[in-house]
């Protein structure tokens, strides 16, 4: 009898574990730069939870730089997407390319050949969830060229239509257009360009320093730029309370007036 209950105790003590609340902490796995053979461009990958038995769903955390995509793939059982940061594409196989904005959800249908990534001018990062299929949840394709990643634009039905013209020339083109020039072709054209920095990571030190100058009108356009490079409301938000203590309150106040303004436009 003795043998009986110590045997029943074991064997509901192993139930009572299988049955524990399983908590994964943040950043208990750290981010890791995705395999090249099935993405092009800087992509970091956060496994957040796998597949455990019998469940079959696993997901993570996918960080795209700007101009960064996975090659064609599918899933056998299809994929749910939700945008998180930034400004992204997303495109089935002789579909239209479609944009996917932080906050958006994109499901994804079993075995459709697809693609998603950044944008050509923002970062974008999102979280995926699939399920696995006799213990495979993806089917990798071939890359996504770049002229199918960004097509060129049509041509103008006419052309005595105007170029479009930079945010530099709509402010001091007409009145130094050399300054302009230089503006978009070295700062944005060459060193915003320069791979030692992500674009969020430029964006962050940019608003920083006109925050701590106080220039709010050229704040104005960085934080709009910040956003489509990815940096999330809530991190712009921090940035400005954090400089708060650093360049003073009147500059952190007056830049929280600016960030009103742009958070509130789409």
């Amino acid at each position: 009898m003795k043998t009986l209950t110590t045997l029943m105790t074991a064997a509901l003590a192993t139930l009572a574990s299988a049955q524990d609340i399983t908590v994964i902490r943040a950043n208990a796995e750290p981010a890791k730069p995705a395999p090249a053979e099935n993405f092009t461009g800087t992509v970091r990958v956060e496994r957040l939870f796998g597949a455990a038995e019998p469940a079959r769903i696993s997901g993570g955390l996918v960080h795209f730089e700007t101009g960064a995509r996975t090659n064609w793939h599918t899933h056998p059982l299809g994929q749910t997407l939700f945008v998180t940061a930034g400004v992204g594409r997303i495109q089935h196989w002789g579909g239209p390319i479609q944009e996917i904005r932080k906050g958006d959800i994109v499901r994804i249908p079993p075995n459709v050949k697809h693609w998603h990534g950044a944008s050509p001018d923002a970062a974008m990062s999102h979280l995926a969830f699939s399920e696995q299929l006799d213990g495979t949840s993806v089917q990798w394709m071939e890359k996504v060229t770049d002229a199918q990643f960004d097509p060129p634009a049509p041509a103008p039905a006419s052309t005595a239509t105007a170029p479009a013209r930079s945010r530099a020339q709509q402010l001091v083109g007409d009145v130094a257009p050399k300054l302009a020039e230089l503006t978009d072709g070295v700062l944005f054209g060459d060193v915003w360009a320069r791979p030692q920095l992500a674009r969020r990571d430029r964006s962050l030190a940019v608003v920083s320093a006109l925050i701590a100058m106080n220039r709010p009108d050229q704040l104005r356009s960085h934080l709009a730029l910040a956003r489509q490079n990815g940096v999330t409301e809530e991190e712009l938000s921090e940035v400005i309370t954090h400089l708060a203590f650093y360049a003073g309150w009147p500059s952190a106040m007056s830049a929280a007036g600016v960030a009103k303004e742009v958070f509130q436009k789409p």
